[in-house]
């Protein structure tokens, strides 16, 4: 019998990209994915460790699955990622119930480490190399997501060194994807019927840059939106200070590209960027959302803000509000500022009390609850295409999708009414009503000439 191994991925897409690597690798090395942990012997859990919260989530995961060891079918935990690569001697110290830590450099040796767990006892329990692993079109993936949609990660690690942020420590620098590797990936997910590519990276807009192209990441989408079967491709995590009037007409002017760009500005004091080591000023910022909105109109912007940094006055915090106030973004998740040993922000002065971050996290939450519900409202009466994602129980509204103006899992959904459609089926429909985050529609019904 094949042994059943479930993969548990928590974080982000590109950290559930390195789970579907893993998965296949999986396979193809002869094992069974369980898609429910009671059901495997062998459990995986892909970490994130980005800031606290990602962590503690993580570590109850671990040791939830360890309960299965004791309770269940299972024989052997596995924990792979970030968390490893950033603690990999202390877990190793602190939790014996884990088999195996890989670091983020393990992925395309995941079979072979663990058929060797499996016909011994190894040993060593910690695998933690250089992040140096980018995968490319000759590692396949065991898609997670629904069939009609795949994140498609054209880069890996990052270079830009933020003040609070750990990602080069577990990650490594920053390496774009051969052109070519990438299309043929985007091929092969078109052959196996995806519809939505959206692209991931940790600064898609750096992208090529450090093969020598120079107008990278706009030539890329130029190539993905002529392969056959891709209607939408949407772009994620472009670093506000390399966005350019050339991206925005690319998105303009290529009908396949959604008409949204997620711009993770995560401030707009100047004394707070400087802090953060964030390129670019407010200023600059401001410019390029101003350029993009110009270029293409109606377009849908998100953001991330970080709450709470150290030196965050209330004068800072204010004009932090007001520029959420002026702006108007589509969409916003905010975050409070979480202190992680071994970055630079760590050692600043005036670190912010976590009530005042919980306060203030609130209240930028409750002004973009109603800036979304004012910008939803003046959607009713327009028409959109929608991907139909699955069925409803809201009465009146037979499916749940999403607009090209949402993305999966971090935006609001548009319910929907329609005749019977197959899940994954793109339809035109006309926005009846809106609440703070979500669409209500019903298919737009062609008349005969």
């Amino acid at each position: 019998m094949k042994n059943k191994v479930h993969i548990t991925s928590l974080g982000c897409p590109k950290n559930l990209i390195d789970s579907e690597v893993m998965a296949a690798a999986l396979v193809q090395g002869g094992f069974e994915i369980a898609p429910l942990p009671e059901d495997a012997n062998i459990i995986i859990i892909n970490t994130c460790a980005f800031i606290l919260p990602a962590k503690e989530e993580s570590i109850d995961e671990i040791f939830r699955m360890a309960e299965l060891k004791t309770k269940g079918i299972c024989r052997h935990l596995i924990v792979t990622g970030c968390l490893p690569q950033r603690y990999g001697a202390i877990l190793e110290k602190e939790i014996p119930e884990v088999d195996l830590f890989l670091g983020t450099g393990e992925i395309p040796r995941i079979a072979d480490l663990v058929a060797s767990l499996l016909e011994k006892q190894p040993e060593r329990r910690s695998f933690i190399g250089k992040p140096d692993f980018l995968m490319n079109s000759s590692h396949p993936r065991l898609l997670s997501t629904p069939p009609y949609t795949a994140y498609l990660k054209i880069a890996e690690g990052c270079s830009n060194h933020c003040s609070y942020c750990v990602i080069p420590l577990v990650r490594g620098k920053f390496r774009s994807r051969q052109m070519d590797d990438i299309l043929r990936e985007a091929e092969t997910l078109a052959q196996g019927g995806v519809k939505e590519v959206i692209i991931a990276a940790q600064e898609t807009t750096l992208y090529g840059r450090d093969l020598g192209y120079r107008s990278g990441l706009s030539s890329l989408l130029d190539e993905i939106a002529l392969i056959d079967g891709i209607r939408w491709i949407r772009l994620l995590y472009t670093y506000p200070a390399d966005l350019d009037d050339e991206l925005f007409r690319t998105i303009h002017d290529v009908e396949k590209i959604c008409d949204y760009i997620d711009i993770p500005v995560q401030h707009i004091d100047d004394n707070i960027l400087s802090l953060m080591n964030r390129s670019g000023n407010s200023g600059f910022i401001k410019n390029a959302i101003a350029s993009a909105r110009k270029i293409i109109p109606g377009v849908a912007l998100r953001t991330s803000l970080i709450v709470g940094f150290p030196g965050e006055t209330q004068e800072r915090f204010d004009r932090l509000l007001a520029f959420v106030r002026e702006t108007r973004f589509d969409h916003v998740g905010v975050f409070e500022y979480s202190r992680e040993e071994g970055t630079v922000a760590d050692a600043l002065p005036g670190h912010i009390p976590e009530s005042v971050k919980k306060l203030r996290r609130g209240i930028i939450m409750e002004e973009q609850a109603l800036i979304s519900r004012e910008i939803n409202q003046a959607l009713i009466g327009s028409t959109m295409e929608i991907v139909i994602e699955e069925e409803s129980d809201l009465s009146g509204y037979e499916y749940i999708g999403r607009a090209r103006r949402q993305a999966p899992d971090i935006d609001g959904i548009t319910y929907v009414k329609a005749e019977e459609k197959a899940i994954g089926n793109i339809v035109k429909c006309r926005v009846v009503s809106a609440d703070d985050y979500d669409l209500f529609a019903e298919e737009k019904m062609e008349r005969n000439p």
